[in-house]
């Protein structure tokens, strides 16, 4: 079987967008939250995909940004659908917001902006996993309303 250049790339693509996923969701996976690895990276991938599809295989006449702004909505609906409160606090805000930029990364590659993405998520992770290593250990304002 052989692959013309331009399937290459989507398949580099599709792989690329699959990776950055998982590597945002592998922090949320690590600390047992409702969306993990396999979550964000099919996300991501599925994301690259339809934005791929919508950029190329539609032809002249299609608007692309039809189908973004509706993975936009789908990402949305999956978001809320992971946040949930118990007792007094909100819960899975962060994994929500994983996952929805995890659908924008994937967008980001399906339409060939691969440095842009790898940024962005090295971002991401880096605002996951350091700020909120940095965020636990400052006090919040309940703690400093105890102490007054």
């Amino acid at each position: 079987m052989n692959f013309d250049p331009a399937t290459l790339e989507i398949f580099w693509e599709l792989a690329l967008a699959a990776v950055l996923g998982a590597a945002i969701g592998f922090e949320r996976w690590y600390k047992a939250k409702p969306a993990g690895i396999r979550t964000h990276a099919l996300v991501a991938l599925g994301s690259a995909l339809f934005t791929i599809l919508s950029a190329q295989g539609f032809g002249a006449f299609a608007d692309p940004s039809r189908v973004a702004a509706q993975i936009v909505t789908g990402i949305g609906f999956i978001g809320a659908g992971i946040i949930f409160l118990r007792g007094t606090s909100v819960q899975g805000l962060t994994t929500a917001a994983g996952v929805w930029v995890s659908a924008a990364i994937g967008m980001a590659v399906g339409l060939g902006f691969y440095e842009v993405s790898i940024f962005a998520a090295l971002l991401v992770i880096f605002i996951i996993f350091l700020i909120g290593v940095i965020e636990h250990r400052l006090p919040r304002g309940e703690d400093l309303r105890d102490e007054e």
